[in-house]
């Protein structure tokens, strides 16, 4: 892994767009590794997981991940998504997470060297270029071997270092799966734990 050496070092996980991408590629993520590689790697001051989480169920498929992130070295940001039904009638929930993720890594800017995004969407690239701005090296983490590619061309541009998911993944795969078929680029079916489309910007 390209840090420096002692440099501090905090993770910011987009949880709906590391789901979709490692699902895209075939593996699900061991949150436990994924925070173990990285404290092998650098100094790591802090790791951020956002989620917009459906309340309005019993029971979620997050909750189980959500609990165990809570009590095991991760700080879990999350809020209410939003349900809705769409003009088809088909069930959607709304829950971008952007604004959360964002004033984090500001406000933490001046307490670290490198800022690691898990996140492919355009959206982030003026929050990476103004963290560059204050000193802080970027590294976004999603890959451009899934179909379709995760990552938006002009974030990986803007970033310090592109880390392709598909390439560091052995170090925190829980379990390999079959790659799952492209899908419309819209969003994942209700039974999947995520049902939000992770490139949703609204």
């Amino acid at each position: 892994m390209p840090f420096l050496p002692n440099e501090r070092v905090a993770l910011f996980i987009d949880g709906a767009n590391l789901y979709s991408a490692s699902r895209n590629l075939g593996f699900d993520v061991d949150y436990r590794n994924l925070l173990e590689y990285f404290r092998r790697q650098t100094r790591l001051i802090r790791a951020y997981y956002y989620s917009a989480v459906l309340e309005t169920e019993e029971y979620s498929p997050l909750k189980p991940l959500t609990d165990w992130l809570a009590y095991n070295g991760y700080t879990l940001v999350t809020k209410p998504a939003k349900e809705f039904t769409d003009a088809t009638g088909r069930r959607r929930v709304k829950g971008n997470m952007d604004i959360e993720l964002a004033i984090d890594m500001l406000e933490l800017a001046d307490k670290i060297d490198h800022a690691v995004l898990f996140s492919g969407d355009s959206d982030f690239r003026r929050l990476v270029e103004a963290v560059q701005r204050r000193g802080v090296r970027v590294s976004v983490v999603s890959s451009v071997r899934s179909s379709p590619p995760m990552v938006a061309d002009e974030l990986r541009r803007q970033a310090d270092q592109f880390l392709e998911l598909a390439e560091i993944a052995p170090e925190f795969t829980r379990r390999q799966m079959e790659p799952r078929p492209a899908r419309p680029a819209a969003r994942q079916t209700p039974a999947d734990p995520y049902v939000t489309d992770p490139h949703d910007g609204d």
